[in-house]
């Protein structure tokens, strides 16, 4: 079988938006990722538990989500995924990307963040392995973060971490939404 190359892109989508949408479209139309899997996450260590919607009812929204993008061919390569509803919770990037090359060997897993994660990637459990074994791509969010010397990325031993260059900045948050209905 061909290796084949896919994006990780996780998240508790809480909920999902066009942002979103608007980057695994873009990402399934401009890469050459043969695949986009959403990972709903269960339960984000980062995040309180209380302000997440029920992990079934996220997935549901994120299929929905992908199945009204109006390109065919980009909506067969973006998948919703429950892979790490049986995982342990909670929900720890390298302990997901690492049960992925193990059920998937012959893939190639590239794991997509935002700008405002790769500047504390580093605080993220087992980063160095993460870090070491996969490609890391990174949405430019145009985030106000204090620049650092030199990126922890220029120093540490990686796989490669790339700024996506090109991207539509779809200036929307899950909490900008959540904020706002709760007012």
């Amino acid at each position: 079988l061909p290796l084949a190359k896919i994006g990780i892109y996780g998240g508790s989508f809480n909920p999902i938006h066009f942002g979103h949408i608007g980057l695994v479209t873009w990402l399934a139309e401009h890469t050459d990722l043969d695949a986009l899997w959403m990972m709903v996450t269960p339960n984000n260590p980062l995040k309180p538990a209380h302000i997440l919607a029920d992990e079934k009812t996220r997935l549901h929204e994120v299929k929905k989500a992908i199945n009204a993008i109006k390109s065919i061919s980009i909506r067969k390569k973006i998948i919703a995924s429950d892979f790490e509803f049986s995982l342990s919770k909670p929900s720890y990037t390298a302990n997901t990307l690492r049960c992925l090359q193990a059920k998937y060997p012959s893939h190639q897993f590239v794991l997509i963040i935002g700008e405002d994660n790769i500047h504390i990637f580093n605080q993220w459990r087992e980063w160095q392995y993460i870090a070491s074994h996969f490609e890391i791509w990174v949405y430019p969010r145009h985030c106000n973060i204090e620049p650092q010397k030199k990126p922890w990325w220029e120093i540490e031993n990686v796989k490669g971490v790339h700024i996506l260059s090109g991207v539509p900045y779809f200036d929307i948050s899950s909490s900008e939404i959540r904020n706002n209905t709760n007012q």
